[in-house]
């Protein structure tokens, strides 16, 4: 079957011999506009054109074909040079206005360009392909309406230019107008199912609007025709990785740096895709690639400390503190929650996050309007994490306890159900589960407005996954942060922040964009329904020895300092026979750990890694361990809570920001003060004495005990009435006019 370009070339010469000159010179200009390096084209609009009836008429013939070699080439300067030169011997000819209009667009000199092609539009006004180029040059220069009319006249005269379909989609897609920027492409496609720019910016749209898989297959068939597709091969990962196809987006990444072997980014996303994997050594490689390729991008070497941390790779851990707040030019700014493991000074932190949230929020949303006030306030809680996560285990308890005669629960869920049950569990204690995580943001945003919430409830924060933009874009007349992120969003997005006396301290309520709902006790849910399994094993089926001290700390690794690890190791060589009972994370964490100790004079064997456990055995097996020793900059959460309903007595030493004092909120909650320690030495000393009281200990375990019953810390029920009033608090306020202010609730 002949190919568009031979049937073109056909019509153009049958034309010609019936005699229709114009319509023979409309295809051939049409040709060489489209393929400029194609030499019978040339030929043949030499070969008709007026031009070629002077006496040197063959070298317009020529220098038709070798200004279109220049356009191929990507050699725009001495094209234009050689096109003017042409042009001032055949100012008649059309078809190179046309190309001097092209060079102009490849020199990106829009007013040229549009000069150029509005003087070959004057000779030959049906000419589309020159109709669709002049549109390329006013969308350039910001004039989107005579654009649109201009590929909408391109299209009008040759309904079958593909390309004009293509640019009209550009546009307006630009515009916001997505599904007519779908159908454009479609149309274009039809035209040129090879038209793999088309298929590319298709792809893009469907990314943008959450649909993974279809994304996945208009980036594999731009890859079919250009396999060396750079953003295609990126652009299909990220895809892949919103699908859980992690081995198929390091492959696509993988490929990507195979293409652009040079460019940072490639690595880091290839980086990024190997640390989700869990191949973490590979992922260190590939960040250490990218640095050296861009050594001053603050974003880049952030997330390389970040990956090391999760090595317990302390190397270069001090370097974080000379990143700076503002990133420079070409870099972006370091994420916040990257930030928590290395500063501990929420200014710092908050000056971070408004560089952060500026991107997502980049200008203040008009509040909504409160909608009439109904029998129940309707709430509505936003995550990624309604499935086996810390942050669905701590809310579990605070769903099942809400007053529904009071309150109407939404969730709206943008995040994957992994299989595990604990979906299921909750969805009872909801009147409405949205999933969300198929739309567009606009398509989110207006969902969750048509359910008329009254309050909105972030539970990401700055976290991995978080959709910002869902709240700048306003869900609700009120919203709230809570839970997932400890620290300020640094944005206009959220009116509030839920939190106590103890994680923000009132001198530090600078430091947080929103303002802060104070509630009594702790601001974290309660845990008291989790499930302590009834193992009948020993320390030894752990790994842990039959007698002697067992320190424990099963926080993440990631959150273990050099500072609290040295006062753990001090404790080793001070309580004979002593262990640390620690979380394996990962074999390079603890081959690290393991090294860490011996320079420390300790013997590597007296770290002990725990196997991860279901819920229920992970509880129980607190029994063997004597006390749990909390990280410093970043405290345990979940992680401590679980500790203290197990019976574990917890050691904590506040600092300044919100993730450094949530242990100190817990042990505040659950009457035990006497365990929040001072400063360091005041740290080492607790944890030495309680190691060498056996007595002292044991007396503590037995107030945790009897605690336990009647603290704060784990009673749902009054909790979710303490929230429920900040809730209903927050709502009085916007109903009556007011505006956000803080809360604190008795």
């Amino acid at each position: 079957m002949p190919s568009g370009l031979e049937i073109a070339l056909s019509k153009a010469k049958h034309a010609e011999r019936r005699g229709d000159v114009e319509e023979a010179r409309r295809l051939l200009s049409d040709l060489l506009s489209r393929y400029p390096n194609n030499r019978r084209a040339a030929e043949g609009l030499a070969r008709i054109d007026p031009g070629n009836r002077v006496e040197d008429g063959s070298s317009l013939q020529a220098g038709v074909a070798a200004v279109s070699v220049l356009h191929a080439q990507g050699a725009y300067a001495q094209m234009a040079r050689q096109a003017e030169a042409l042009i001032a011997r055949f100012p008649q000819v059309a078809a190179l206005h046309g190309l001097l209009g092209a060079a102009y667009l490849g020199l990106d000199d829009a007013i040229l360009a549009e000069k150029a092609f509005r003087t070959a539009l004057a000779a030959h006004p049906h000419d589309a392909a020159n109709q669709s180029n002049l549109g390329i040059a006013l969308r350039r220069q910001g004039r989107l309406a005579d654009a649109e009319h201009c590929y909408a006249e391109a299209i009008a005269i040759r309904p079958d230019h593909a390309e004009a379909h293509f640019n009209l989609a550009n546009l307006v897609g630009l515009q916001g107008r997505d599904d007519e920027a779908i159908a454009g492409y479609e149309r274009a496609l039809a035209l040129r199912p090879d038209y793999g720019d088309a298929l590319y910016n298709l792809g893009n749209i469907h990314r943008e609007r959450k649909d993974w898989g279809e994304a996945c297959n208009l980036y594999r068939r731009t890859l079919a025709i250009r396999p060396d597709h750079y953003d295609a091969l990126n652009n299909l990962g990220y895809a892949l990785l919103e699908l859980g196809e992690r081995d198929a987006a390091i492959d696509a990444f993988t490929r990507a740096t195979a293409v652009e072997p040079d460019t940072g980014r490639a690595h880091v996303n290839l980086a990024n895709a190997l640390s989700l994997g869990g191949v973490l050594d590979q992922a260190h490689a590939a960040f250490g690639r990218a640095l050296h390729l861009t050594p001053d991008d603050v974003h880049l070497r952030a997330q390389s400390l970040f990956l090391e941390a999760h090595l317990c790779d302390w190397s270069a851990r001090d370097s974080f503190a000379a990143l700076p707040v503002q990133p420079m030019r070409g870099s972006d700014p370091v994420p916040p929650f990257i930030a928590l493991p290395f500063e501990d000074d929420p200014a710092r932190l908050l000056a971070r996050a408004r560089i952060v949230a500026q991107a997502a929020d980049p200008g203040r949303v008009a509040p909504l309007a409160p909608v009439e006030p109904g029998e129940k306030i309707r709430l509505g809680y936003f995550s990624a994490d309604f499935h086996d996560h810390a942050t669905l285990h701590l809310l579990s308890g605070l769903l099942r306890a809400h007053d529904r005669d009071r309150f109407e629960i939404h969730a709206f869920s943008f995040g994957a159900d992994d299989g595990q049950g604990a979906r299921e569990r909750i969805l009872p204690h909801f009147d409405g589960f949205h999933d969300i995580r198929g739309l567009s943001d606009a398509q989110a945003i207006a969902l969750a407005r048509s359910q008329q919430l009254d309050i909105a409830v972030d539970l990401k924060g700055h976290t991995r996954d978080a959709r910002l933009a869902l709240f700048a874009g306003r869900l609700a007349p009120v919203q709230i942060g809570y839970l997932g992120y400890p620290g300020s969003i640094g944005g206009d997005c959220l009116d509030y922040i839920i939190a106590d006396a103890v994680v923000i301290p009132h001198d530090e309520e600078r430091h947080y964009s929103e303002q802060v709902i104070r509630l009594p006790g702790q601001s974290q849910p309660p845990t008291d329904r989790h499930v302590i399994g009834e193992c009948a094993d020993d320390r030894t089926s752990h790994g842990l020895p039959a007698e002697g001290f067992v320190f424990c700390s099963f926080n993440q690794n990631w959150k273990i300092s050099p500072r609290e690890f040295a006062i753990w190791m001090r404790l080793l060589t001070q309580v004979e026979g002593s262990v640390l009972w620690l979380i394996r994370s990962n074999p390079w964490a603890e081959a690290n750990l393991r090294a860490q100790a011996l320079a420390h004079g300790v013997d590597p064997a007296r770290l002990i890694f725990a196997e991860k456990r279901s819920p229920a055995d992970h509880l129980a097996r607190h029994r063997h361990a004597d006390l749990f020793l909390d990280s410093f900059i970043v405290n345990a959460h979940t992680t401590a809570s679980d500790a203290l309903w197990a019976g574990l007595p917890v050691l904590t030493l506040p600092g300044r920001q919100f993730a450094a004092r949530v242990g100190a909120s817990l042990l505040t909650a659950i009457g035990l003060p006497d365990l929040i320690a001072t400063s360091e030495a005041d740290y080492a000393r607790r944890a030495l004495d309680l190691a060498r009281s056996p007595d002292t200990l044991a007396a503590l375990k037995a107030r945790l005990a009897a605690n336990r019953k009647d603290a704060p810390l784990f009673d749902t029920a009054t909790y979710a009435r303490k929230i429920e009033a900040a809730y209903a608090a927050a709502h009085q306020r916007r109903l009556d006019g007011l505006e956000p202010a803080p809360i604190t609730v008795d």
